[in-house]
């Protein structure tokens, strides 16, 4: 009953041990292929990237090199894999010097050779290639904008990969006639391939025409030559059904699925009932906060369904307005508490799995029954603060913001609201 008691370090626990349940550590080693009898040529990006790659390392039955790309603080010591920093939400020149190293490497194989391609949520930053006519500066300036427009991760990735030379499948044409095996940490909603970092070694079932049409929706600015790049039907990724992918194989390891399976595990075995809203929820994060207060209220007025734990991934978005400091899972947690009030005995945790929380230090933060009372004591104004997209400054006052620090993997938003 110790955890119980302590609500603060259950909520902990319980995201650590869904964090752990997907860590490369874990999903890599059961979906290794076999050794080919030609070379093993490992490549990959993503936040997870050199953790998979050291799994791979301590697991492979052969010789392998290669290189991965992943973000700046997320590295892990490989010995025959190099591992490259970059530049992340927003790519970089290092990114993009990474992607050419790898195309380089991955070009002359043979039938024989085998390309293990290790793929996790931030590789569409992280490995940029801008496809002709396109240069960084521009890819740059549409990302910082889709950024901070509301727009989904499948709608932004579908820009992504119509201005790449490397996403969409393009990087498996590369690789050509390699056998390419594609081990996938999904941060997406559905878990479509397609979609995680851009699908890189993925078919393209999106086009130029949806590309120009987000780009219209959220009013995004882009120059000339982007709208004749996307018009130029030369310039269409591969699609499902080209047979140059007859040899490339994606799969899924690890998703928020897993996380929230495990995390459900664990309430179980604490006398906890879990109650999983879903791995796949998206919308704008302090909306889907005011629909779980409502839920979460309710199972308080229901003495017969308590303890309970309602456990949530997925991956909301913040349409930014304001000036402040924060993160879509901070945003979430201010937006419930305003929600829930003070009359209420619930505490929750709000996170993202990788431990970054968008561009911030933090992984997210915690709420408790006393939070917006502690607030009104220091003079904060949960409303404004919110306002400004500064919930990031609002749990700093508290000093409730979870800080992990990298955890080298990445199902995106975890998410649980505690009922006593």
């Amino acid at each position: 009953m110790q955890l119980l008691d302590n609500p603060n370090n259950l909520l902990l626990e319980l995201y650590n041990t869904a964090v752990d349940s997907v860590h490369p550590s874990r999903c890599v080693p059961p979906f290794l292929p076999p050794p080919p009898a030609g070379r093993t040529i490992v490549i990959g990006a993503g936040k997870g990237a050199a953790a998979m790659a050291h799994a791979v390392e301590e697991n492979w039955r052969s010789d392998c090199e290669g290189v991965v790309v992943t973000r700046y603080g997320h590295s892990v010591g490989c010995q025959s894999i190099r591992v490259i920093e970059a530049g992340h939400p927003v790519p970089d020149d290092v990114g993009q010097t990474a992607a050419c190293e790898i195309i380089e490497l991955v070009t002359g194989l043979n039938k024989d050779d085998l390309v293990l391609c290790l793929i996790s949520g931030g590789g569409s930053a992280l490995l940029s290639l801008p496809a002709p006519g396109v240069n960084l500066a521009d890819k740059q300036h549409i990302n910082q904008q889709l950024l901070k427009s509301g727009a989904n991760i499948s709608e932004m990735n579908t820009v992504r990969k119509h201005l790449s030379a490397i996403k969409g499948g393009q990087l498996a044409l590369r690789c050509v006639p390699a056998q390419v095996a594609t081990l996938i940490i999904s941060d997406v909603p559905g878990d479509d391939p397609a979609t995680v970092a851009s699908g890189p070694t993925v078919p393209d079932h999106t086009t130029q025409q949806q590309a120009l049409a987000i780009l219209d929706r959220y009013n995004i600015d882009i120059g000339n030559h982007i709208v004749a790049h996307l018009s130029d039907s030369r310039n269409e990724t591969p699609k499902p059904g080209d047979p140059r992918f007859e040899r490339v194989s994606n799969t899924v390891i690890a998703s928020a699925r897993q996380s929230l399976h495990a995390a459900a595990s664990f309430c179980d075995q604490h006398g906890i009932k879990p109650v999983v809203l879903g791995d796949d929820i998206e919308g704008e994060a302090s909306e889907v906060a005011i629909e779980h207060a409502a839920r979460a209220t309710r199972l308080l007025q229901h003495s017969g369904t308590r303890p309970c734990m309602i456990l949530s991934g997925g991956e909301t978005t913040v349409t930014v307005r304001g000036t402040g400091r924060g993160g879509r899972n901070v945003e979430y947690l201010l937006s419930l508490s305003i929600a829930l009030g003070t009359q209420h005995n619930i505490f929750a945790l709000a996170c993202d799995t990788d431990g970054i929380d968008g561009t911030e230090d933090n992984a997210g933060a915690m709420m408790t029954p006393e939070t917006l009372g502690r607030a009104r004591a220091l003079d904060l104004d949960p409303a404004a603060y919110l306002q400004n997209n500064d919930a990031y400054g609002f749990f700093s006052a508290l000093d409730d913001l979870v800080v992990t620090g990298p955890t080298r993997t990445n199902v995106n938003d975890f998410r649980a609201i505690f009922v006593p």
